[in-house]
């Protein structure tokens, strides 16, 4: 529900004319896409203009986007509730071997306490418009596919700049919403002052670790809380003692009462990307090519990293946030694979295409205007696929390493400031340097050379394997089990030599050009310069790349509309969506029902006291005494602490608020279910279940271990 605010005015845009699905909890609706939809008739309580309103104040003014993930304000002091793992690296910043906060869990006392999430920022959509027009007004039949891509991409910026020079103080971005055909400029609150308030201890906010991720049933206690802050102005500010709480438009009510199974839900978030309009070429490339060496290398970073840092409790605090991304996105990706082959979703979208290929031969127009295009995204898939193991493992040399990665910025910074604004590739742009600096100086911070040493090694190792790697001069010597010697001879030099590991002589780097940056002799520097024409040469083949593609699924979604009779919600896109559903179990396999519900009862029967169920001896003392207080569900007979509901989500909805049908926050996203990782490609109701934390154990969690009753009482929650 709605507590206080401004009034917001949003455009509303007849953008795709969706006709919504009948279960109506399949799809992730653009904001403009609401008034389509009859969410009173499934189960909404409220009047929808109180969820969104063009005109005035909604809910949809209360959730914010917090780094990769979604937030929402649930105070008017501008307190946020997200998910642990995304606060995960706000609360490794601030833990040291003697204090450590992932272990211990972080409380602040007053405000003073609260720590600086550095890097953080939070984005509050204000406004949107098509500007699908004036973007593709830049391009012409006979571009070829560089020159267009990088056409759009000049224009998308030149809109977004004019965009902020017309309202001082915010930022602008173009976001495209079908590939190649439709194009929005959202405007959006940006504020750069985060901190952080409350996390429990890692054994609540990540129990069961990665062996109960992406599974049901779940017993993660995933929230944390934190603040935004703006100048005394009211102002977006960088960090200051002098800032003060920012004041949100909109807060969301906080209904401790909680959930039942079957009751109406939905969601706002900023969900990332989805594929579901891709062809089979597509679905082909990925599940045989691009995931499974994506797969291989993060398993082998995951086991090399974590067993390196084995009994240094300093070391895996610098190497925990890294290690959890690639953690989330190993078993994520190994989801999907195991999905797309259990549905066999590649045969069944080759069967649509067939469908889809005998209607356009039906008709001699439609034969001379989409005949090709299923037959040229194949080819196109066919060619990416050659590349493949380069193309990452080129991508993996420069990134993977940290020390790689802030040589990369630091040199291609160097280049691009010499070009006009908006020629620029987007990290070195002036509107977003400072965040480019600020992800140097979290690196920095952070560099562990035994890591990055081990990394580059192997993939100097795996060099000798690929044909185009082996044949680079910058690596030849070292490349493959024969160039070892050379190898190790060049990494020890490298880590005694380089300057790029202190973070004031990063700085002083960023301010050089590139002839000051040569002297420097830094061997880091060094091999990126020998790496970087190959590296730019595939950047210019990807902007052509995309730009054909750009053309291609835009023909293909133009003969999909004809075919189906109606447009179709686009592909999430790291935009603001909706999402509906219920809370509901769901039947993973014959004779097997899982009910959505899990409760602190299942925390000891999962509990083994060795990590990763382990939970804290005074949390478990808690559970035993069975002091619940008004968070207790009669029917579970317990506090709920994880449920399950047939919303559509994925990456980016992290975080993303849980809302009843009077619209308040009863839980928060955090996950899917492991046969539901296959949602980027396809969503079904029968094995599509979305996983969260009830705000019931958020709130017991907080009030009974945390002894934050302050939280409780500035979100107006009775205890």
């Amino acid at each position: 529900m709605l507590r206080r605010g401004f009034v917001l005015f949003l455009l509303v845009l007849p953008l795709f004319n969706i006709t919504p699905n009948a279960l109506g909890d399949e799809g992730m609706y653009p904001m403009s896409e609401l008034d389509q939809l009859d969410l009173k008739a499934v189960g909404l309580e409220i009047e929808p203009s109180l969820i969104y309103n063009p005109d005035g104040l909604s809910l949809v003014d209360g959730i914010c986007k917090i780094g990769g993930c979604t937030g929402s304000f649930v105070s008017d002091e501008g307190l946020m509730l997200t998910n642990h793992h995304c606060a995960f690296r706000a609360i490794r910043d601030a833990s040291t071997p003697k204090h450590d906060f992932l272990s211990e869990g972080f409380s602040a006392a007053t405000r003073a306490e609260e720590a600086p999430a550095i890097g953080y920022t939070v984005r509050i959509t204000d406004s949107y418009r098509d500007v699908s027009a004036e973007v593709l007004a830049v391009v012409n039949a006979g571009m070829d596919p560089e020159n267009r891509t990088k056409a759009i991409e000049k224009k998308m910026k030149e809109l977004s700049l004019a965009e902020e020079q017309a309202h001082p103080g915010k930022r602008a971005e173009v976001n495209e919403m079908f590939l190649g055909k439709t194009y929005v400029l959202f405007l959006y609150t940006y504020l750069k002052d985060v901190r952080l308030v409350y996390s429990p201890p890692l054994a609540i906010g990540n129990f069961g670790g990665e062996a109960d991720n992406w599974m049901w049933p779940r017993h993660s206690g995933d929230f944390s809380f934190m603040r935004a802050y703006v100048g005394p102005d009211g102002e977006s500010a960088d960090y200051s003692e002098d800032n003060i709480p920012y004041r949100p438009k909109v807060v969301l009510e906080v209904g401790s009462e909680g959930v039942q199974e079957d009751d109406f839900v939905f969601i706002f978030g900023y969900p990332g990307t989805t594929y579901r309009h891709r062809s089979a070429a597509f679905l082909r490339y990925l599940s045989k090519h691009y995931m499974p060496t994506v797969v291989d290398w993060y398993g082998w970073q995951i086991e090399n990293l974590v067993a390196s840092a084995q009994g240094d409790r300093g070391r895996e605090l610098a190497l925990a946030t890294r290690v959890k991304s690639l953690q989330n996105t190993y078993k994520n990706f190994r989801g999907k694979l195991q999905g797309i082959e259990r549905l066999d979703l590649l045969a069944s979208r080759k069967q649509q295409e067939e469908q889809l290929q005998i209607f356009i031969d039906s008709d001699s127009q439609r034969q001379e205007n989409y005949g090709q295009v299923l037959g040229r995204l194949d080819d196109y898939y066919t060619q990416r696929a050659e590349t493949t193991a380069f193309d990452l493992w080129l991508r993996y040399m420069l990134r993977s390493s940290e020390t790689m990665s802030a040589a990369l910025i630091v040199w291609e910074n160097s280049i691009e400031k010499n070009k006009p604004e908006t020629e620029r590739e987007s990290a070195y742009m002036a509107r977003n340097l400072d965040q480019t600096i600020n992800s140097l100086v979290i690196k920095a911070d952070s560099f562990d050379p035994q890591a990055d040493a081990l990394i580059m090694s192997e993939l100097l190792r795996r060099a000798g394997d690929i044909s185009q790697a082996k044949k680079l001069s910058a690596v030849s010597d070292m490349a493959g089990s024969k160039g070892e010697k050379e190898a190790q001879k060049f990494l020890q030099r490298a880590f005694e030599k380089s300057l790029l590991m202190d973070s004031d002589k990063l700085l002083k780097a960023m301010e050089m050009d590139t002839a000051e940056l040569q002297k420097m002799n830094d061997p880091f520097l060094q091999l990126v310069a020998e790496l970087y024409p190959p590296y730019l040469e595939l950047r210019q083949e990807n902007k052509r790349r995309k730009g054909e593609l750009d053309q291609l699924q835009a023909t293909l979604q133009e003969i999909k509309r004809q075919f189906q009779g109606q447009d179709f919600v686009p592909d999430a896109n790291g935009t603001l969506r909706l999402t509906y559903g219920r809370i509901e179990g769901y039947s993973p396999r014959d004779a097997v029902h899982l009910t959505p519900f899990t409760t602190l009862e299942g925390i000891l029967e999962k509990d083994t006291g060795v990590k990763p169920f382990a939970v804290p001896e005074r949390f478990r003392d808690l559970i035993v005494a069975g002091d619940f207080g008004p968070f207790v569900n009669a029917d579970l007979g317990g506090v709920p602490v994880n449920m399950l509901y047939s919303t559509d989500t994925t990456g980016g909805n992290s975080g993303s608020p849980v809302l009843n049908a009077r619209g308040q926050v009863v839980g928060l996203n955090f996950d899917r279910a492991w046969e539901a990782t296959i949602n980027d490609f396809a969503w079904d109701h029968s094995y599509s279940r979305s996983i969260g934390v009830d705000i019931r154990y958020v709130l017991w969690v907080t009030l009974k271990f945390g002894g934050a009753e302050r939280l409780l009482q500035e979100m107006r929650v009775d205890f």
